[in-house]
């Protein structure tokens, strides 16, 4: 392995990536996860890929069609190891696990998908705020292009969208 960053071993990057993976709230693509782990040049894609597929092997993990979730044995060895990771990878992880919780978290909460019919395409839009739905929308659209552009923009301003539609509702004429 590389000795790029503060992860010097195997052993070290297992370690790593069971503690970003229990802080995580749900499953993550693994191209993201290698993402999370490079971020300072701290891994290579061969050392990631490799220990990904070990921890799959003995039970740490489960990959799942380019996706990664942490099982229950390797909580519990995360519990146990990630304290010998270096203080500052700790620290870098932590804040880079908790940016990408927020993002997942978000993300889950937005809906935005086209569909096409013989009588055109529509667009479905909805925000969630973990227990209902705060705003369903469903907008006829001229064809899929404008759909698609609408769904981008609304995943990326869905928050915004949402106060926009309500000021405009809740104005006096």
């Amino acid at each position: 392995m590389d000795e790029n960053g503060y992860v010097f071993s195997p052993l070290d990057l297992k370690i790593l990536l069971l503690f970003l993976l229990r802080r995580l709230p749900s499953e993550i693509d693994t191209e993201r996860l290698m993402l999370l782990c490079e971020e300072d040049g701290v891994v290579s894609y061969f050392d990631y890929t490799i220990g990904l597929e070990e921890m799959s092997e003995s039970g740490q993990i489960i990959l799942d069609e380019g996706y990664c979730s942490i099982t229950d044995r390797g909580r519990t060895t995360a519990e146990a190891l990630e304290s010998s990771l270096p203080y500052s990878v700790r620290f870098h992880a932590e804040q880079t696990a908790a940016a990408e919780a927020d993002r997942m978290r978000r993300d889950s909460s937005i809906t935005a998908r086209h569909v096409s019919e013989d009588t055109g395409c529509s667009v479905e839009l909805r925000l969630n705020d973990g227990i209902s739905d705060i705003l369903s929308l469903r907008l006829l659209c001229a064809d899929e292009v404008q759909a698609k552009s609408i769904e981008r923009n609304f995943r990326r301003h869905a928050e915004d969208s949402y106060q926009k539609i309500v000021k405009i509702l809740s104005e006096e004429e």
